[in-house]
This record gives structure tokens, sequence and C-alpha cells, in this order.
């Protein structure tokens, strides 16, 4: 009988194992999910939060990253518009010159204006075209003439007017063509 009821002992303890692995097995699973779960609910605010962080500083590198190519794309337009720089440079060198020129011109008629205008001869004078001749040849008979006059000066000899003559008055003979 020892040996039914040592028998008998080992066929509970192992039905009592067999139903507890039985009960692990069916429950098991269940309370894995449950810690799943758990966790899920802990965590998934976080995870979502640092989602929507990630997505917004996506968008903003990907528009930093537009502006820099923007900025690159226009540093090389610069760097082929030098030629087109250097054209402005030197139309602002001549613009310069030019308003410092018509501003001597502008000066110089002012000034011209203000002498012309005290005096009667030169307001008339300017108004008159003259055209000059070639004078190239024209000092020796200055000289020829200085002589002459000299020489009547001098001498006190001159054609005398009958009509209103004095013995001893020279009377000179005005030329038609006078040079200004």
């Amino acid at each position: 009988m020892a040996q039914g009821s040592d028998l008998n002992f080992k066929g509970r303890k192992t039905s009592e194992k067999i139903s507890e692995n039985v009960h692990i097995f069916a429950n098991d699973p269940s309370l894995a999910f449950f810690r799943i779960q758990e966790h899920i609910r802990k965590v998934l605010p976080a995870i979502l939060e640092k989602r929507t962080e990630v997505l917004s500083l996506q968008s903003n590198l990907q528009g930093h990253c537009f502006d820099m190519e923007y900025g690159v794309q226009a540093l090389k337009s610069i760097e082929k518009s030098e030629s087109t720089f250097c054209n402005i440079q030197e139309i602002m060198k001549t613009s310069i010159f030019l308003k410092q020129q018509l501003k001597y011109e502008e000066n110089r008629k002012k000034t011209k204006k203000d002498s012309i205008k005290n005096s009667v001869y030169k307001r008339f004078s300017a108004h008159l075209a003259l055209d000059l001749p070639d004078l190239s040849d024209f000092s020796g008979v200055m000289r020829d003439t200085t002589q002459r006059m000299e020489t009547i000066i001098s001498t006190g000899q001159a054609r005398p007017d009958t009509s209103t003559a004095q013995p001893n008055s020279v009377e000179f003979q005005r030329s038609h063509t006078t040079l200004h």
C-alpha cells in the first residue's frame, strides 16, 4: 500500500502541475497583452508629440534648404554679372564727368551773361555772327600799317579836310571793316 499511496500522491502532484501549467498557458497571453496595452497607453502621447515635433522640424529644414539653394543660385548669378557691374561703374563715372561739365558750362554762361550785361556794346555784339577770314599773312600788313600810323602821328601829316580843317589838326580815316 505504500506503493499505491505513493503512486496516488505522485499522480495528484502531476495533475496539479499539469493543471497549473494549463492555467498559466491559458492566462499568460492575456496578461502579456494587458502589459503591452498598459505600456502603449503610457508611451503613445509622448511618441505622438515627438512625431509632430519631428514633422515640424522637417518642414522647417526643407524650407531652409530651399532658401539656401536660392541663395546659392543668386550668388552664382552675381558672379556671372561682374561685367554688368563694371559697365554700370563706367556709366556712373561718365555721368559724373558729364554732370561736372554741365555745371562748369552753366557757371561759365552765368559769368558770361553777367559780363555781357555790363556793356551795351557787349550785349549788341553778342547777337552778331562774325565769320573771320583766314589771317595767316596779316602780320606783315599790320606792321606796315603800324609804321605808317606812327609816321603820320609823329610828323603830324594827314589829309586835311578842307571844310573844317585847322592847320595843325590831324584826321584819320576810319576803316569800314573793323575787327572785334
